[in-house]
């Protein structure tokens, strides 16, 4: 006997509209998850609509992006869907984006059922792309707009994890490509052939093909398929992302709903539904990984092991136990490092590895795919009582995995295992990455990327001689093509650095001659800025008056070589910075150019925020300086600010944050509880305070900024310029300790030491003091 709160399925319903249908009517995602839900309903008797108090509802694509929908949505997707099954629920849920989310959708509403929190609950979700997509070819459009009153638990999109910047400048950004990424790493651990490794996802995927034929409620109707017409390369099975064809990949053009419903033992008893249709949940795990190329290694899914493993010891039973499985198979891998690397099935297993037909060929509906696999699963549970299924399910780039396991003997609900999973996925080690590599390295993995059937880009998942791991793209067009035609694993390749991301060739010359090394120096004129030489001092102003001195991308990368020629040239010894006119020094990026796509030089914003710096450079804040302007000043080893300057970093107020150094110098350069104050209200402050609190050395009299900063400078230029620079290096060094003693004593034996003992200045320096004469500095 179980107790009476114990949640358990009772419901199973799915829905497919296909485009050739008799009565294809163009329904909504609304409308197609209302069908599933109506099937769940029918399956359980109609007495429970009543009783039904809670619907949560997975996320469709449109919902999981900021984009807006092609026709229009509900507001309120599970109230949307709520309205057309006549429900008033207490609690309406929109879970997040990942199709581990069936999983952690029906776990949070059993544990609410067991808590006594509702008597019955709806989980659901749906797709409609095939019909978006065939409305829109056909010139067709619809509404599919809903305002709904109502509150909804909105769960937010749940990206964590699964988006990088560094991914992304790399083109890392489709599934296929992640996943063709991971797919030829698990390809070089077992030392396989490009064409031995085609094969074998033939082999796999060729059982599911068959399944998917006999399944009512795939997306389309198809045939069954050999592993050699799913393995070779056609015109219509044309490469994707190497090593996936066509037919490999997950097919997302369907209109398919799936839901499930819980109630507890209690209620299913006073409600009369049949124990024969009552599903227990043995196991439930959940287990995330990190980023991919902070994966030891990337061909493999310690979480998904974690998972299933663990799942299996909950409910007590071993993978020969298991009668039916279903294993998330948007690609070869997800089901190759589960139930072959994971738990030793072969994919000849009689009992199959998939109940619906996996998603290339019965249909990939979004985030929602596993609701159909437990659905499935559930009919066959119910026509072999005391039998057991697992499903599998993947989120992200195999990031997220879980586990669920289903069996209509009784069983308490076991709550959902991820915390304790966690952590041991947690111990594991991760190799150091090199966000700006340069040097030779090899080959972990890679992929190119077709359109049309041409190769358009390759992508290096890589290890330098250090050991630090990095992505990077083709050179070339002949690095391009050397991709394309031969195996590249483990092959020495020759890395560089380059602001528009990572770039690799087979030799090290090759990248030189493409990106010869040239002499930082200053040029002739530049479009944003205004660049003035006074003998040792430069002087460098935003010329920006009418976008308060706003930085557009192409100012960034002035500055960067502008500044880079100044750290170059050993005439010059103090900079200043700042901005033309008098309203403003720099209010932070120009927003209308933000989100070009065009990436940031690896020296920061305004060239400064992320550069280690040998040589001083002064703010003159003449008005504004807000966001990236403030954090610009903040680099600077100086600020003078004039009494009309005011600060801010802003960025909250626009849901950002200062990630151009803000959030990490200011608190180290004001009082720490100050600069949370100013860092999580985005307030603004003026010259008098940021004197006060320590971030301003001095305010200047009215529109005498840059006459008070280069008084400034003239006392910097006053003393050895390589005192200033060994001394500057000298200080960087000591902030990597936490200790003052332990800081003072490195820096006796730091480099900056040694430089110093040697230099001219030096001798310079001592000799003038004792022949009582001003010194003449050779800053060497």
């Amino acid at each position: 006997m179980v107790s009476d709160n114990t949640p358990i399925i009772v419901g199973l319903g799915q829905f497919t509209e296909r485009l050739d249908d008799p009565n294809y009517a163009a329904l909504s995602p609304a409308d197609i998850a209302a069908r599933a839900c109506e099937a769940a309903i029918a399956d359980a008797g109609e007495k429970v609509r009543a009783s039904i108090s809670i619907v949560g509802a997975i996320r469709t694509f449109e919902d999981s992006t900021p984009a807006p929908a092609a026709f229009g949505k509900p507001d309120k997707y599970p109230l949307a869907v709520a309205r057309r099954l006549r429900i008033e629920p207490a609690v309406a849920i929109l879970d997040k984006a990942s199709g581990q989310s069936p999983l952690t959708l029906i776990a949070d509403l059993a544990e609410r059922l067991r808590e006594g929190k509702a008597e019955a609950a709806l989980a659901f979700g749906s797709e409609a792309i095939s019909t978006i997509r065939h409305l829109k070819a056909s010139g067709e459009s619809r509404d599919w707009i809903e305002t709904l009153e109502g509150q909804i638990e909105d769960h937010g999109r749940g990206l964590d994890g699964l988006i990088f910047r560094n991914n992304l400048v790399h083109g890392l950004t489709a599934a296929p490509t992640v996943y063709a990424l991971l797919e030829n790493a698990r390809r070089r651990r077992l030392g396989l052939s490009r064409e031995d490794y085609a094969a074998a996802m033939g082999e796999l995927f060729a059982p599911f093909t068959e399944v998917a034929a006999q399944n009512p409620y795939s997306a389309a109707a198809i045939a069954p398929m050999s592993a050699d017409e799913i393995a070779t390369v056609t015109e219509r099975n044309r490469m994707i992302a190497d090593p996936y064809r066509l037919k490999m990949v997950s097919r997302d053009q369907v209109n398919q709903g799936a839901a499930v419903l819980l109630t507890t033992v209690g209620h299913a008893r006073r409600l009369g539904i049949p124990q024969a249709k009552w599903l227990f949940i043995h196991a439930a795990t959940l287990v995330s990984e990190p980023d991919i190329i902070k994966r030891g290694d990337p061909g493999s899914y310690p979480a998904a092991q974690l998972s299933l493993e663990g799942a299996l010891e909950t409910a007590g039973i071993g993978t020969e136990d298991v009668s039916f499985f279903d294993f998330y198979s948007c690609f070869p891998i997800a089901v190759f490092t589960t139930a072959i690397d994971a738990l030793g099935l072969a994919p000849s297993d009689p009992r199959g590895l998939t109940v619906t037909g996996g998603l290339p060929y019965f249909g990939g509906p979004g985030n929602n795919y596993s609701m159909h696999a437990i659905a499935a699963i559930g009919e066959r549970l119910r026509g072999e009582p005391g039998a057991y299924g697992l499903v599998g399910l993947n989120g992200g780039f195999q990031s997220k995995y879980g586990t669920v396991i289903l069996s209509t003997i009784p069983s308490e609900w076991p709550g959902c295992d991820r915390e304790r999973l966690q952590r041991l996925r947690n111990e594991a080690e991760v190799p150091p990455v090199a966000r700006q590599p340069e040097g030779w390295g090899r080959v972990l993995s890679y992929t190119v990327t077709y359109a049309k059937g041409a190769p358009v880009r390759g992508i290096v998942l890589g290890e330098l001689d250090s050991g630090e791991r990095f992505l990077a793209n083709n050179l070339d067009a002949d690095v391009l093509e050397r991709m394309a035609e031969q195996d590249l694993l483990e092959q020495r390749i020759y890395v560089t650095a380059r602001p528009e991301g990572n770039r690799f060739a087979l030799d090290r010359d090759a990248v030189r001659r493409v990106f010869p090394p040239t002499r930082p120096a200053f040029k002739d004129r530049y479009e944003h800025v205004l660049v003035k030489r006074d003998g040792h001092l430069l002087e460098v102003t935003i010329n920006r008056p009418d976008a308060r001195n706003s930085l557009p991308n192409a100012a960034h990368h002035e500055l960067a070589g502008i500044f880079d020629a100044y750290e170059a040239d050993p005439e010059l010894w103090v900079a200043i910075i700042t901005g033309a006119g008098d309203r403003a020094f720099c209010a932070g990026a120009d927003l209308k150019t933000a989100n070009s796509g065009a990436p940031m030089p690896p020296s920061g914003f305004a060239g400064l925020t992320s550069r280690s710096k040998i040589k001083p450079v002064i703010a003159a804040v003449n008005g504004f300086a807000f966001g990236g302007g403030f954090e610009t000043a903040l680099a600077c080893e100086m600020v003078i600010a004039d009494p009309a300057a005011t600060f801010a970093l802003s960025e909250v107020k626009v849901g950002l944050f200062a990630a151009a150094g803000g959030a990490v110098r200011l608190p180290r350069q004001i009082p720490r509880k100050i600069a949370y104050e100013l860092l999580l209200t985005g307030r603004t402050i003026d010259a008098e305070t940021g004197l006060r609190y320590g971030c301003v050395n001095r305010v200047s009299e009215p529109g005498r900024v840059m006459d008070a900063a280069r008084a400034l400078a003239a006392e910097i230029l006053l003393v050895s310029p390589t005192a200033v620079r060994l001394t500057m290096q000298s200080m960087r060094e000591a902030e990597s300790y936490a200790d003052a003693d332990e800081a003072a004593r490195a820096v006796q034996f730091s480099s900056a030491v040694d430089s110093l003992m040697v230099s001219e200045d030096m001798a310079e320096g001592i000799a003038a003091f004792s022949q009582k004469r001003p010194p003449i500095w050779k800053n060497r």
